[in-house]
């Protein structure tokens, strides 16, 4: 369901399932979920698939002149669908027209998924 322009916040402890989560949505872009990594220490990953993919980590991040250095607003466009690990890291400096999804571990092998932010119209598809 996501469309190039759509902005993802993804939220979640250590060990919640984020950059798994950002691999399944890699895939459904064609791109291989293997090739997915969590960029730490790079910040911003890019790929390309059937969209531009753009895969944020913020982790590292703390406050608005790091993120400033990032390059994120060149990523965050509209010109591809981009996916924030950590976006709390920004403080409010993201958009807030985003789409949230909420991951909590509730077991093991767990997880709840909370999705904030789809249009109504496609809530069936969900």
């Amino acid at each position: 369901m996501l469309r190039t322009g759509d902005l993802v916040k993804l939220y979640g402890d250590l060990g919640a399932g984020k950059t798994t989560m950002v691999r399944g949505i890699a895939r459904a872009f064609g791109i291989a979920g293997e090739k997915v990594v969590s960029p730490s220490f790079t910040i911003i990953t890019e790929y390309e698939g059937s969209s531009r993919f753009i895969h944020i980590d913020l982790y590292r991040i703390e406050g608005s002149r790091d993120l400033e250095s990032t390059g994120i607003w060149d990523c965050i466009d509209g010109n591809s669908v981009a996916v924030v690990e950590w976006p709390e890291r920004a403080g409010d400096e993201l958009p807030e027209d985003a789409i949230v999804v909420r991951l909590e571990q509730t077991g093991d092998e767990e997880r709840e998924i909370t999705i904030e932010g789809i249009d109504e119209e496609n809530w069936h598809n969900l």
